[in-house]
């Protein structure tokens, strides 16, 4: 909510005990990290003269030409946060890296998982150099929930508090009383623990719970003052009894904390920026039903009752963004997971005036692992095996999709496999936030015609549509007065 009354403001300082005011935020141009095309086919295309007048479109709040960054806003006395997502980290000691987790890696939805621990120590690093007010995590922080797992990542996390940069964290799906949680042996996965909601906090009673101005009595969800003008709403939308479930939903009590929250930020003059792992608002045309937060009308109205700018998400591990209204109402801003290449987490630049700026940010793996000695090459050259990675992932979906409706479709082996390439291709950089950069000569290629004309009624195909429609958008940047 937009600070109402210089009053309000002035009284925040005497209320607000040991909380400073915040510099300045200097702001730098920000450069699209480049994306590299993925199939020989599509390395020739791109060297083809552009002759038909582009598609990409505008979207509310962004400048004109989605392709440039629009100008910094100044900030004054706002704050720094860097945001991610689904680390989804698995503890060493539960994988010997072999066909277990290998068949499970190129089945999975292309989190780079043989290469969760570099990934992760860079992301660490990268932290730490940024220096954010505060870095939030959005949930599913574990694999599958493991108590190893969730033991060695607050391990590191303590690393990045240690710099003097708080750290805040709420649960995702998978985090707990997770029923999959697993350790990879030879060619086994079998069953580990997982915790409870009470271990989750006391795991993680470092990084906002022992430092919340507010908890809710009915979830995991908190308040945390970020700085003078500024508090996160960390909402814990998980359902994890009796054991963890996909979907999200608010708990009824909860809605009744929000609003003290709410009229609380209201009369001190401060901004509330939600957060949550499931999604406010429909991000998907398809994979609606565990994704979005059951009967989130709800929370959309009682959130945009107090003017809310900003909600800030994860789960879908897709880089996306949306409003409530077609120009006006709630922003959300999903952020990928971190876990899936290139690797990104978003920076925000939130004024005190609740305006906001945000960009996506990709891990640059092969300067960590030239840093750092390394002599694996798929680390050396991070980017080509990261979409290579990601390609082969999508590809083995559509694959597995095709083989399990046999009965159904009536496609040649050569068909499939076009079909799943295109599939492939679009589908990373869907995960991306950047179809724009493809999409019309996709739609040109003969995997998606067969899609389009020959795909038979299925969830895949479903998808591939509804991406290609709202494929016109760069995802990773966003601004909003």
């Amino acid at each position: 909510m937009n600070r109402r009354l210089l009053a309000a403001a002035l009284l925040i300082s005497t209320v607000l005990a040991g909380c400073s005011a915040k510099p300045v935020v200097e702001t730098e141009t920000v450069t699209a990290p480049e994306t590299e095309h993925i199939t020989e086919t599509t390395k020739l295309e791109t060297t083809k003269a552009e002759t038909e007048p582009s598609t990409i479109e505008s979207f509310p709040g962004t400048a004109d030409d989605p392709t440039a960054n629009p100008p910094e806003p100044v900030y004054t006395g706002g704050c720094k946060i860097l945001v991610a997502s689904d680390i989804h980290y698995l503890s060493k000691d539960l994988t010997d890296l072999k066909s277990a987790f290998q068949q499970m890696v190129d089945h999975d939805d292309g989190k780079a998982m043989p290469y969760i621990w570099e990934i992760t120590d860079a992301f660490i690093e990268k932290v730490i150099e940024e220096k954010p007010d505060v870095l939030i995590i959005s949930g599913d922080l574990t694999f599958n929930g493991e108590k190893d797992s969730h033991l060695d990542i607050a391990g590191k996390l303590k690393e990045i508090e240690s710099a003097g940069v708080p750290v805040i964290v709420i649960p995702g799906n998978h985090d707990i009383n997770n029923m999959a949680a697993s350790q990879f042996l030879e060619e086994h996965a079998m069953a580990v623990s997982s915790i409870f909601p009470e271990e989750f906090e006391t795991i993680y009673d470092d990084y906002g719970y022992s430092e919340a101005v507010s908890r809710d009595p009915a979830s995991l969800s908190y308040v945390y003052q970020i700085n003078d003008y500024t508090r996160a709403m960390m909402l814990d939308t998980c359902q994890y009894m009796p054991y963890s479930q996909m979907g999200g939903m608010i708990q009824e009590g909860t809605y009744d904390w929000i609003e003290e929250q709410m009229e609380e930020a209201w009369r001190l003059g401060m901004n509330v920026i939600p957060v949550a792992h499931h999604n406010l608002l429909d991000e998907s045309e398809v994979y609606v039903k565990d994704y979005t937060i059951e009967h989130s009308a709800q929370l959309i109205d009682q959130l945009e009752s107090w003017d809310v700018p900003l909600f800030l998400s994860g789960h879908l591990h897709v880089q996306h963004f949306m409003r409530s209204g077609e120009d006006y109402g709630i922003y959300e801003i999903v952020t990928s997971s971190v876990a899936t290449p290139p690797c990104q987490y978003g920076v925000l630049y939130y004024g005190d005036d609740a305006s906001f700026r945000y960009h996506t940010e990709a891990l640059d793996m092969e300067k960590w692992a030239q840093d750092n000695g390394s002599t694996d090459e798929n680390l050396l050259n991070f980017k080509e095996f990261g979409v290579t990675f990601t390609n082969r992932v999508f590809y083995n979906q559509a694959q597995d999709e095709f083989a399990e409706n046999e009965d159904k479709i009536g496609l040649s082996k050569t068909q499939r496999d076009l079909m799943a390439k295109l599939y492939g291709e679009l589908n990373t950089y869907y995960y991306n936030g950047k179809v724009y950069e493809i999409r019309d000569k996709a739609v040109e290629r003969p995997g998606y015609q067969l899609w389009d004309e020959l795909g038979y009624p299925s969830i895949l195909a479903q998808h591939l549509e509804s991406v290609v429609d709202e494929g016109t958008v760069d995802y990773n940047v966003l601004e909003a007065e």
